[in-house]
């Protein structure tokens, strides 16, 4: 079936459509002045850029696009350095833990969230221990306010930056620095540096609402917790679900909609540290991931988009309800 063989021009367009954006957004403002229609314009055109960006740099950390590793790694440091203004190491570092012990406390840092956020166990715990650092039972609520707004433009920023100090990575350094120079020197000459910085801050802010609601719907609402000690794929499978596939869905979600194939392919593949199936061959392996999961009695959740991000609010509200009840009556 060469599910493992990734399609040139598949990538290619992936890219071209990635830069074509960069010059669109640019060539708006240029040509109609930075007005508020315009530069919102210029903003959801580059924000969807930087998402698609963040999917790109997915592909080729895991080693899904070109035959040879280092290829693959040289394309990403310019795909997460020089367009998106961050480290790939720094990515690699935080996706690989992911990958290995998805929906763990303290082995998964997409999940390591308290004390700002209760998942799963962590709000029974944070209940009985009498811990109330902020009114948990209100964070599907401020969720809103500080999850898909902040994450890229302040938690990523400060995490990056400071592991590319810490872990001296002075090229992905160099490579994040090239991305900040382009940009500025693109838009100020058209804004000056406070609507250069305006238009910054709202593209990070854009583009932190399509992380966090794409990345999450698959994993948040799942079953959460410390290390277990199960098999590889029921451990795989208790963290996360599918979203229901469309050509819309699977562009806008870089195909994590199909999370379940991302996350279990090993099962199908070789020996391998981490999946590396191009991601346009998902929907061709699906029947037969989903055939092996009922053969061994395991679930395959796969859910509407729209169900899969109320369920995130749904399930940051059953948590925040759950540390109530612990810390009033435990």
């Amino acid at each position: 079936m060469k599910l493992f063989e990734a399609d040139p021009v598949f990538f290619a367009l992936l890219l071209g459509h990635i830069l074509a954006m960069e010059v669109l957004a640019w060539l708006i403002i240029y040509l109609l002045g930075p007005g508020w229609v315009p530069s919102t314009l210029a903003a959801f055109i580059l924000a969807i850029s930087q998402a698609q960006s963040w999917c790109l740099q997915h592909d080729l950390g895991h080693i899904s696009i070109f035959r040879k590793s280092w290829w693959n790694h040289l394309a990403q440091q310019f795909v997460m350095g020089q367009l998106k203004g961050f480290s790939a190491h720094w990515w690699n570092f935080r996706h690989f833990q992911h990958h290995a012990k998805p929906n763990i406390f303290h082995k998964d840092p997409d999940v390591t969230v308290a004390p700002v956020f209760l998942l799963g166990e962590s709000s029974i715990e944070y209940g009985q221990k009498k811990r109330r650092y902020l009114p948990y039972n209100h964070q599907h609520l401020y969720f809103f306010l500080i999850g898909p707004p902040l994450l890229t433009l302040v938690n990523f920023e400060v995490e990056n930056l400071a592991y590319m100090l810490v872990c001296l990575q002075w090229t992905d350094l160099l490579w994040a620095a090239s991305f900040y120079i382009r940009f500025f020197l693109s838009y100020i000459p058209l804004y000056g540096v406070p609507g250069a910085l305006l238009l910054f801050v709202a593209v990070r802010v854009l583009e932190s609402h399509w992380f966090v609601w794409i990345t999450q719907m698959n994993h948040i609402p799942k079953e959460i917790g410390h290390e277990k000690h199960r098999d590889w794929a029921s451990s795989q499978l208790a963290a996360t679900c599918n979203v229901e596939p469309s050509l819309f869905i699977d562009w806008f979600s870089g195909h994590l909609n199909f999370q379940i194939e991302h996350q279990c392919q090993h099962t199908l593949s070789p020996p391998s540290l981490f999946p590396t199936m191009p991601r346009h061959n998902y929907r061709r392996v699906a029947p037969l991931v989903k055939a092996l999961c009922a053969k061994h009695g395991l679930s395959y959740e796969v859910k509407p988009f729209l169900t899969a991000l109320v369920d995130i609010i749904r399930s940051l509200k059953k948590s925040g309800n759950v540390w109530l009840e612990a810390y009033l009556h435990q």
